[in-house]
């Protein structure tokens, strides 16, 4: 077990190590811990090692600022310029909120960030301060997600996240409009493992469990969300995602970007702009009542609201300490030791 403010602490000084600025480098420390303590082990510190690879080659900046290039009362489009992207999507949900909270809804586009880690990492502040906030993320760098009916990879899993306040805990949203990611395809191929279900393609278009097939000639893709028989709903959110980022940047996949980063839109609503935050949390907390008492399936499972698993971990992560996936925990030891920052006992 890990203290995750000794851990935050001290990826903090790894990227200050790597010439991060020290604001940067605190912002982006806190999201992979927090992603980590969310549940979100593949987005969480197992980014820290491709981070700073990056980092060295000059692919992605640790200091810096966006460039504006335009802004209005509602509405801005940034440059990223490469810079850190956990930094850059906490300035914009920044930036948002202000907006939000003087006109009822800001939103901030980025181009050119770098990768910007997990998006439920981002979703619980604002929320418990009476804010909706919403992200949707792609890469343009990246395909490995084919459309509907077809093999040869077009997209990124294409992620979008949605947090809002309840009477309670808020709901935290995490989805990707493919059934599963990147990240988790490489960590079952290095195990020597397979997926639960058959969600990706081969290059022939065959539904398979098997993640070696991203590293074959010709490469597999990974299934849109709904599968087979579903996944022209996948297809939808991931057109709509590429509209909400690349389309509102004017800089996306009909740019043949290099790098792998991200093209990002933050929007960040105020519901006092509208019914009121009492009338808001009186609905979405009747709903999440609602749903935590509908009848379960099965007795042992019962219904919960996404995001309630990864803050009841959080919970106890703070209080008894943090346990990392293997993996992770064997490169953050290799990181320290090549880094020269000890990590904490």
């Amino acid at each position: 077990m890990r203290d995750p403010a000794e851990l935050t602490n001290w990826a903090t000084a790894v990227l200050e190590a790597a010439e991060v600025a020290p604001q940067i480098a605190r912002a982006v420390a806190e999201v992979l811990v927090e992603g980590d303590l969310l549940g979100h082990d593949t987005h969480g510190l197992a980014l820290l090692g491709p981070y700073l690879g990056k980092l060295a080659e000059g692919a992605v900046k640790g200091r810096g600022a966006p460039e504006v290039i335009s802004d209005r009362p509602a509405a801005a489009l940034w440059d990223g310029g490469m810079i850190l992207g956990p930094w850059l999507t906490r300035e914009a949900i920044a930036n948002a909120s202000a907006k939000a909270r003087a006109t009822g809804s800001g939103t901030v586009v980025i181009r050119k960030a770098g990768h910007i880690a997990c998006l439920a990492a981002y979703l619980e502040a604002p929320a418990r301060d009476g804010l909706v906030v919403e992200i949707y993320s792609s890469d343009p760098d990246t395909c490995s997600v084919a459309p509907f009916g077809g093999r040869e990879a077009v997209f990124t899993p294409n992620p979008l996240a949605v947090g809002f306040p309840t009477d309670g805990d808020p709901v935290m949203i995490d989805i990707s409009a493919s059934i599963t990611t990147n990240g988790m395809s490489a960590r079952l191929e290095r195990a020597g493992k397979r997926f639960p279900g058959k969600w990706l393609l081969d290059a022939e278009g065959r539904p398979t469990d098997d993640p070696s097939v991203f590293s074959r000639k010709p490469k597999g893709t990974i299934q849109l969300l709904g599968g087979v028989d579903a996944g022209h709903k996948g297809y939808g959110v991931t057109l709509t995602v590429e509209a909400m980022t690349g389309g509102l940047a004017g800089y996306g996949r009909a740019d043949h970007h290099k790098g792998w980063g991200a093209t990002v839109m933050v929007r960040v609503t105020d519901p006092e702009a509208f019914g009121g935050m009492d009338a808001f949390a009186r609905q979405t907390g009747w709903v999440a009542d609602a749903c935590r008492a509908s009848a379960p399936i099965d007795p042992a499972r019962p219904v919960r609201l996404p995001g309630e698993r990864g803050l009841e971990r959080k919970g106890r992560a703070l209080n008894e300490g943090l346990s990392l996936n293997p993996l992770v925990e064997e490169m953050i030891r290799g990181i320290a030791v090549k880094g020269g920052v000890a990590l904490p006992d």
